[in-house]
């Protein structure tokens, strides 16, 4: 019977010891939207907070408004959000151009909802135009306001192509009309599906297109973007977006994500969105290849 019970003892000091050498019970829940730039996005932040000592759940595939909520209640911890997006559809506010003046703005703002902000990276994926490098070259238009110029001169030559919000929201075709001083008639505007208007510019039915800066397509069809010169289009940059009781209770988080906010730009997040969406590699093996060429996980 002694034996029996020192058994047991011996295996409960194994078991208490096994426990303290575990990653600190360090539990986070990553969340990510429902498309691709998001699923990267997580997966990368779900190695990197594994490879410093956390466990870490994915939540995957909710709308805008899921995840925000999410992150208020502390279902989900952490997750990429687009500064806009915060500004205009979370808090009510109008659109900034100025990366660094809408997150300020959003840190104020949201401090009373308990949801923190840090680590914004220089990845904008708001609005773009876009032609076919060709196109754009024969007509020497670098910039939108090149093509305001070109537009006023010769109205009905250019077919525009958009998705229907686009076509009339403020930060959309109105307000770009009226900001770079120019109209396009409307019989040269051909409104469509999103994603649609990119094969209609390949295929020749449109000659400028609205997209968004990340867009692998932009990769795949080797597509020129005009230059916001005028500087219209506001800023959707990522930031880490957190519930602050999670960051009150991991402050480390910000530091260990630094050098995966350097490392997003357009061109990186082009690259990745371009594996997964048109290489059809896995997100997994995008995620971890990008994390490792880039040094960023620990040897």
């Amino acid at each position: 019977m002694k034996k029996r019970l020192s058994l047991i003892a011996l295996l409960t000091v194994i078991i208490v010891v096994l426990s303290s050498c575990s990653p600190g019970g360090k539990n986070i829940t990553v969340g990510a939207k429902t498309f691709t730039e998001q699923l990267i996005l997580a997966k990368m932040t779900s190695f990197i907070l594994e490879d410093n000592g956390f466990n870490v759940e994915e939540i995957q595939n909710l709308g805008s408004s899921a995840m925000r909520q999410a992150i208020e209640t502390q279902q989900i911890d952490i997750t990429w959000e687009y500064v806009g997006t915060a500004l205009v559809s979370y808090l009510g506010e109008d659109p900034i151009v100025d990366k660094n003046k809408a997150m300020e703005r959003i840190q104020e703002l949201d401090k009373k909802n308990g949801v923190a902000w840090t680590n914004l990276t220089d990845a904008n994926n708001t609005y773009v135009l876009a032609m076919k490098q060709e196109r754009a070259d024969e007509l020497g238009l670098d910039t939108i306001s090149d093509l305001a110029e070109y537009v006023n001169a010769n109205p009905d030559e250019l077919v525009f192509g958009m998705e229907t919000e686009f076509a009339n929201r403020q930060d959309g075709m109105p307000g770009l009309e009226e900001h770079y001083s120019f109209e396009l008639p409307d019989s040269n505007i051909r409104e469509m599906e999103i994603g649609l208007y990119y094969s209609a510019l390949n295929n020749g039915e449109i000659d400028v297109t609205e997209g968004f800066s990340t867009d692998p397509q932009i990769k795949s069809l080797d597509l020129k973007i005009l230059e916001d010169d005028q500087e219209f289009f506001p800023s959707y940059n990522l930031a880490a977006s957190i519930n602050q009781n999670t960051l009150d209770e991991y402050p480390e988080i910000t530091e260990i994500l630094d050098p995966l906010q350097n490392a997003l730009t357009d061109d990186s997040l082009r690259e990745l969105n371009y594996q997964v969406d048109i290489e059809q590699k896995s997100v997994e093996r995008v995620a971890k290849d990008f994390l490792e060429a880039n040094n960023l996980l620990n040897d």
